[in-house]
């Protein structure tokens, strides 16, 4: 398994890639967790994928998906100021060049690919780990999220916790709850499942050294 980072350059070089991301999200999101969520032939998307991120693949030797996580600037249009400002004790993000937002993160844990450190899916550990070293490979030293309890206790879990910003609030069949989390040295080492690629990004041909 390994991380494959899709910028917006890149994604018709990896248009099949993407097309079993949103596959994935649908059958997560819309399927198993049952959000209201808007699900096409084509898979699960919302109006953040057409503000160009980067997404974040774990992918097996195999070129199958089993993982994945959309992340954009904080300071652009945010699903958290934009679709879930009750989940912001301010009302306002505050964001700085510095934080990134993630969102849609999901792994397919039907996949027998073994468990990491506490019994987290391996899958699970190196989106982690992809994560946080690509917001340090591209000059972000925090991550903002909106995510649910069931997830903030497998952050806690992986040695990666999440600092709330807002009190738990309850929208749709979940509660949800919003927070941030470090992007340094420190954290990707506590999350690094064993056997992990490091990844390098590339922009515009010109190389970025990973901080990792």
């Amino acid at each position: 398994m390994r991380i494959i980072t899709v910028s917006p350059d890149r994604y018709v070089d990896h248009f099949s890639l993407l097309r079993q991301m949103h596959s994935l999200r649908a059958a997560v999101f819309g399927e198993r967790l049952e959000w209201d969520v808007s699900i096409t032939d084509a898979g699960e998307r919302d109006e953040y994928d057409d503000l160009d991120p980067t997404y974040i693949l774990a992918v097996t030797d195999g070129q199958r998906v089993v993982g994945c996580a959309r992340l954009l600037p904080a300071l652009g249009p945010t699903m958290l100021e934009q679709t879930f400002p009750q989940l912001l004790a301010s009302g306002s993000l505050g964001a700085s060049a510095s934080i990134a937002e993630s969102s849609r993160f999901c792994v397919d844990t039907s996949l027998t690919a073994g468990r990491g450190g506490g019994q987290l899916h391996l899958a699970t550990l190196t989106m982690f780990a992809g994560i946080i070293e690509w917001s340090m490979a591209n000059g972000y030293e925090e991550i903002v999220t909106a995510t649910d309890l069931r997830f903030e206790r497998i952050l806690n879990r992986a040695g990666w916790p999440m600092k709330r910003i807002g009190n738990p609030v309850a929208i749709g069949n979940t509660v949800a709850v919003a927070g941030t989390l470090p992007a340094d040295l420190e954290s990707f080492m506590r999350v690094c499942p064993q056997g992990y690629r490091s990844i390098v990004a590339y922009d515009r041909g010109r190389q970025i050294r990973s901080a990792a």
